[in-house]
């Protein structure tokens, strides 16, 4: 592989990133909106979603990651409903129990921090790219 194909293979394995990336954003925006949602249209509280990438090996870059695109968004079946006892509002049981989503806000904003840092390292290695690309073409005039 000659140096402009690593060099484009490079600019798409970051920009691969920062779509995964927003993907992830999204989803973790999606939770915190519906951190309070008691009744969804399948009866029960809303469920956190969870982002899964996969990684893609590139053929040409001898075994080594290329992308990581998004395998798949899930919800999360392993955190518990929380439970609050508010035996008024509509969406409680008989014993007066509600269920909430099992969204923890705070642990979502982390993931927004994380998932915005990456975002961002992704964008400067896509930047530093065009960079070195814009000198290669001014050394080859």
């Amino acid at each position: 592989m000659n140096p402009l194909q690593k060099l484009f293979t490079s600019m798409r394995t970051a920009s691969a990133g920062m779509a995964a990336e927003r993907v992830r954003m999204d989803v973790i925006a999606r939770n915190i909106a519906n951190a309070q949602v008691t009744r969804t249209e399948d009866g029960g509280p809303y469920r956190r979603e969870v982002v899964t990438f996969a990684a893609v090996v590139d053929k040409h870059a001898r075994g080594g990651p290329s992308s990581m695109p998004v395998a798949r968004v899930s919800q999360d079946m392993k955190t518990p409903f929380e439970l609050l006892h508010k035996p008024d509002h509509p969406d409680a049981d008989a014993s007066g129990m509600v269920r909430l989503p099992n969204v923890n806000p705070t642990q979502e904003m982390a993931d927004l921090i994380a998932s915005t840092r990456a975002y961002e390292a992704n964008m400067n290695a896509q930047d530093n790219f065009v960079r070195m690309a814009e000198r290669a073409l001014r050394m080859a005039q």
